[in-house]
């Protein structure tokens, strides 16, 4: 992620999460909080597709964020997603993965369980408006196959190959049908 994409960042926040998307300064604070936060864009070429944060906390991580456009959901961008930060994770150190995510998201919590991760509480009306609850989900890292990482991702939601270099702008994060994913 540079500043440029910010723009297409808040675009797409508040296309995907219109009650808390987070506004351009949410996303100058992320930029600045590097190298402890680290997130990946998949472009098309010509607008963000998809993008995720992670925050290295040590022996814990914190998924931050993740969204992908909706006519890309179901395609499994966002199961790379979540397994590109897996891996990042664990190459920074962490022993563990968290998250939260809306109760209510039925799509996003079916990734996550899909690929490990277990509810181990509940924050009561923490999103608002609403008073919807918010899961906390935790997953162990993966023990290998690490990935050098990335900080950007060009390439359509359907292509097939994958590479990174951590500081590179021009990778490509492929994706297949996942049927069980149709939101992040």
């Amino acid at each position: 992620m540079t500043w440029r994409d910010i723009p297409d960042l808040v675009a797409l926040e508040e296309r995907l999460f219109p009650d808390d998307a987070w506004q351009a300064p949410a996303w100058w604070a992320e930029l600045a909080g590097r190298p402890r936060r680290e997130y990946v864009v998949v472009s098309d070429g010509a607008r963000v597709m998809a993008y995720a944060g992670l925050d290295h906390g040590g022996e814990v991580a914190d998924i931050m964020t993740l969204g992908v456009v909706p006519e890309a959901q179901g395609h499994g961008l966002g199961a790379r997603l979540v397994e590109h930060l897996l891996e990042r994770a664990a190459a920074e150190g962490a022993r563990h993965v968290m998250l939260e995510v809306r109760a209510d998201n039925g799509p996003a919590r079916s990734l996550y369980t899909a690929r490990g991760f277990e509810i181990i509480s509940t924050r009561n009306r923490y999103y608002q408006p609403g008073d919807v609850d918010a899961l906390v989900m935790r997953r162990t890292t993966p023990r290998s196959g690490v990935w050098a990482g990335s900080t950007r991702m060009a390439g359509s939601a359907t292509e097939a190959s994958a590479s990174a270099s951590r500081d590179g702008d021009a990778s490509a994060l492929g994706a297949g049908p996942h049927p069980e994913e149709a939101a992040s």
